[in-house]
């Protein structure tokens, strides 16, 4: 679950955190489709691409405190990087959350 900390929005939304080098690798590549989101961590780069994807797909770029410091929607087969270094990656399915810049989130 994921909590918005400053709207008090509660998303019962299963989480999947990519924290080694294998899930990270791998992402959302070759999904069909989605029903979670997917938490990247342990970042040396929070730059991103969404080759071999099939569907759009929302990304939120967080700091170290969970807040939303930049947000995107990609196609299949582009690349982002975004402008400050991230300490979190959070990607899910394109207009899944409605979560805004300066929001903070909490993984439950």
């Amino acid at each position: 679950m994921i909590l918005n900390k400053t709207t008090y929005e509660l998303f019962d939304t299963k989480i999947i955190f990519a924290d080694n080098f294998i899930k990270r690798f791998k992402g959302l590549m070759l999904k069909k489709e989605i029903d979670f989101a997917l938490v990247f961590t342990n970042l040396k780069d929070s730059s991103i691409h969404t080759h071999f994807m099939r569907f759009d797909i929302d990304v939120y770029f967080l700091d170290k405190n969970k807040v939303i410091l930049e947000k995107t929607t990609l196609k299949p087969w582009r690349f982002y990087k975004p402008k400050k270094p991230a300490h979190y990656v959070l990607e899910t399915k394109k207009n899944h959350f409605n979560f805004e810049i300066g929001d903070r989130i909490e993984f439950i």
